[in-house]
């Protein structure tokens, strides 16, 4: 168990935390939420002891292990990579290390050789023998091929740090795991992976992401850092989001009679018990939402922006008509190949690809902002088109208040309309008036997004759109695409809201296309889709 006693934390005049008391019990997961600043991470950072709180203690059972995500992808460069996975149990390390010095030892003594028996007792204990398997399991489970085991850490790529630095984490079982952002830079087959494993895990959890399926599927509670208060709920995220929702209208409804929003909360209830059982975790996921009482979730606090796409005019009969388009890089890479396909009226197509840099090469080709290798493509005559793109950093280079950045794409200069627009997104009084050359990347995305809705267009490009976003602003962003009812072609790494928004999948390949209408989970599930793509990749890696 990890308990929290008294916690308070304050910067100067602000106050993260204030007299937080919890108590975290083996067996369950808690994702850690909150709006952008409130203090999640900086939460983890103080369970772990790298940030003393200014009051308060934090408490775990004697003989306890906790381990955690690293986010020093540079920490471990001189040591190899499976050897970095194995000084995540620290303490086996110690063992190890000091059991090879007494064996090194050319005067061995009797005072030796008692030491050497005992370290070999609490090896066995620890599965030191099984150790390096262990980690190469891992290591193999997350994507690092066996051939990396044994490179130093520096001899490998970014990515693969990652993911290394996950499996330390996640070695040696222990008491207590807190991670943090663990699913960045992961493909969409590794992170069920991790969820398959944590669902299974049967220690503590404790995790903080902006992967809203990701909660859903891992959290048996949630941890809502609120009001300068961390408050424990029952439930996933979705289920915290949506009972938050409903005790925001209730409690605006003065007129309703009690008895009717008792019946309210108890539909609610029933409508996520049955959800439940379609979960990874059934059983123990429907029993735990069978207990819950919606009327302990008070009214968050949280802000979400006001995302309203609305279109100038509807689309035509001709939309968007793709014939044989195809991109090679300049040292030869064949991004994608043979991309043939038209697009109907409603469709919110998701585009994927193995390799990132194909949807960004393909996006940037339909807007006019790069050139295909070969064939061509052909937009409606009443299509018009707004563009989110992954990079956006040469919309920031002019520094100018956020009034004049957005003016700049507006056919109404004044200054009423543009706030407005402002306002939306949470730019407000003096907010809108900071130098556009100091957002941070979030606050970029949702100017981009003020761009967007100024331009009443009726086909919306998304690359990334969730990139840099806080869940409040993705939720947002996510109710938004799920109500627009025109065209739209988007790629996202958020799993529930590529899952909600598609339904159409168009996956790019070096070999041709795999164009699907279904929803996301019934594409990865697909086994004529899972044939091919190893035709279509293993095509690929053959001509190369």
């Amino acid at each position: 168990m990890l308990a929290v006693s008294n916690l308070s934390l304050r910067y100067g005049k602000r106050v993260l935390f204030e007299d937080v008391n919890l108590k975290f019990t083996p067996g369950n997961c808690y994702g850690v939420i909150g709006a952008n600043g409130a203090g999640k991470s900086t939460f983890l950072k103080i369970l772990s002891g790298e940030i003393d709180p200014n009051t308060g203690q934090v408490a775990m059972n004697p003989g306890a292990r906790m381990s955690v995500l690293k986010q020093n992808h540079f920490a471990y460069d001189e040591h190899p990579v499976l050897e970095t996975v194995m000084m995540g149990n620290t303490r086996l390390m110690d063992v190890i290390r000091e059991k090879d010095a007494i064996y090194a030892k050319p005067d061995f003594s009797e005072a030796d050789g008692n030491r050497a028996a005992e370290l070999e007792i609490l090896f066995a204990e620890m599965e030191g023998w099984d150790a390096e398997s262990n980690a190469a399991s891992l290591l193999s489970a997350l994507g690092v091929t066996e051939d990396l085991h044994h490179r130093k850490m520096a001899e490998i790529t970014g990515k693969e740090k990652v993911r290394v630095l996950l499996a330390q984490a996640l070695f040696g079982n222990p008491d207590i795991l807190l991670l943090d952002e663990p699913t960045n830079d992961l493909d969409v087959d590794t992170i069920t992976w991790l969820e398959d494993f944590l669902a299974e895990f049967r220690n503590t959890v404790i995790v903080v992401s902006h992967d809203r399926h990701f909660l859903d599927t891992v959290c048996t509670h949630v941890a809502d850092i609120d009001f300068a208060k961390i408050q424990l709920y029952s439930g996933n995220y979705s289920f915290w989001y949506e009972s938050s929702q409903l005790a925001l209208r209730q409690r605006s409804d003065q007129n309703k009679k009690v008895e009717d929003k008792r019946k309210e909360l108890q539909e609610f209830v029933e409508r996520f018990s049955a959800n439940a059982s379609k979960s990874r975790q059934a059983t123990s996921r429907k029993k735990l939402l069978d207990k819950l009482v919606v009327e302990e979730i008070p009214p968050s606090a949280r802000k979400y922006p006001a995302i309203i796409f609305k279109a100038e005019r509807d689309c035509g009969d001709q939309l968007l008509k793709v014939d044989a388009l195809g991109k090679t890089t300049d040292d030869g890479n064949v991004l994608f190949s043979d991309i043939t396909f038209s697009m109907d009226k409603g469709d919110k197509i998701a585009v994927l690809s193995r390799d990132r840099r194909a949807v960004t090469e393909f996006f940037q080709i339909i807007t006019d902002n790069a050139d295909a290798s070969s064939g061509r493509f052909d937009w409606g005559t009443t299509i018009t088109r707004s563009y989110l793109p992954n990079d956006n950093s040469s919309f920031f280079k002019e520094e100018m208040s956020l009034i004049d950045w957005l003016r700049q794409f507006s056919k109404e200069k004044e200054e009423t309309f543009v706030r407005g627009f402002l306002g939306k997104m949470l730019f407000s009084g003096e907010e809108s008036l900071k130098k556009c050359t100091v957002l941070s990347g979030g606050e970029k995305v949702r100017c981009m997004v003020s761009r967007m809705m100024l331009t009443n267009a009726n086909c919306l490009i998304l690359d990334e759109p969730t990139n840099h976003l806080d869940l409040e602003s993705i939720t947002a962003f996510n109710n938004a695409m799920q109500e627009w009812r025109h065209i739209a072609l988007f790629s996202s790494h958020d799993h529930a809201f590529t899952h909600s928004v598609a339904n159409r999948i168009i996956e790019l390949t070096p070999g041709g296309i795999i164009d699907k209408r279904m929803t996301y989970d019934e594409y990865l599930e697909n086994e004529q889709v899972k044939a091919l793509r190893a035709e279509y990749y293993g095509l690929a890696s053959v001509n190369s």
